[in-house]
């Protein structure tokens, strides 16, 4: 009969950072609710973090089987790699490589504009102004960790009122590697400033249904992103 192996001692690898989550109340679907956790606690994490599979299911409350599985998943999308005697680490993106998921969204977002001055209801359109009202009086610097969640979510809106599937779903996983660039570079420079121009004559080209200049800027917007990521981004290096 093959013996148990001993457990193993403490390691090397308790120096390293760990990642922090909350334990999951709603157990129904335990592995992808692991997966959406990590994949959201993956997007702020710093290069080489590795991730302790014991750990990480006891801090969600559950068995380490569905935190295996949500692993492999976020492996499968390049969130996370597996080093062969050492453990898996989150995966940080070159600054090529991230200019490279820029370009692939501009062209994504830019149909979605395109697709949603032709389709999308008046009442769904405001709802990307009313995000901004909050900045006004010249409050953006003060409030810029919020305007940066609000940044998000109006990109991520521009794609869901799409309403085309297959775009959708092309756009969720290139956003959540895009997602820790967007929020690092949002203070960068003048960007918040000029994020919120370009918003704002973004919405103006849409509630006019302007096709043509919804698309392009849309597109000049992202493309504006992976210029200053180009130019500035040494740490990605």
């Amino acid at each position: 009969m093959n013996s148990v192996p001993p457990a193993s001692g403490p390691s090397s690898s308790s120096s390293l950072g760990r990642v922090a989550l909350a334990p999951i109340g709603d157990t129904s679907t335990f592995a992808d609710r692991a997966y959406t956790a990590l994949r959201d606690v993956i997007y702020d994490q710093p290069d080489d973090v590795r991730l302790d599979e014991r750990q990480l299911a006891q801090d969600l409350g559950i068995s380490r089987t569905p935190v295996r599985e949500a692993m492999a998943q976020l492996e499968r999308e390049g969130f996370v790699r597996s080093v062969p005697r050492r453990g898996i680490y989150v995966v940080r993106k070159t600054r090529q490589e991230v200019i490279e998921l820029i370009t692939a969204w501009a062209a994504l977002e830019s149909m979605a504009a395109r697709l949603i001055t032709q389709h999308a209801e008046d009442k769904e359109i405001a709802t990307l102004r009313r995000m901004f009202t909050r900045f006004e009086n010249g409050e953006l610097h003060a409030r810029l960790d919020e305007y940066s969640e609000v940044n998000i979510e109006f990109h991520q809106s521009i794609i869901r009122m799409s309403k085309n599937g297959v775009l959708i779903d092309l756009a969720e996983n290139l956003f959540a590697h895009m997602r820790m660039i967007r929020r690092k570079t949002i203070g960068e420079e003048d960007r918040a400033d000029r994020s919120i121009r370009d918003h704002l004559n973004i919405i103006q080209a849409i509630e006019s249904r302007d096709t043509a200049r919804a698309e392009n800027l849309v597109r000049s917007h992202a493309l504006g992103l992976a210029e200053h990521v180009a130019r500035h981004a040494d740490y990605l290096d």
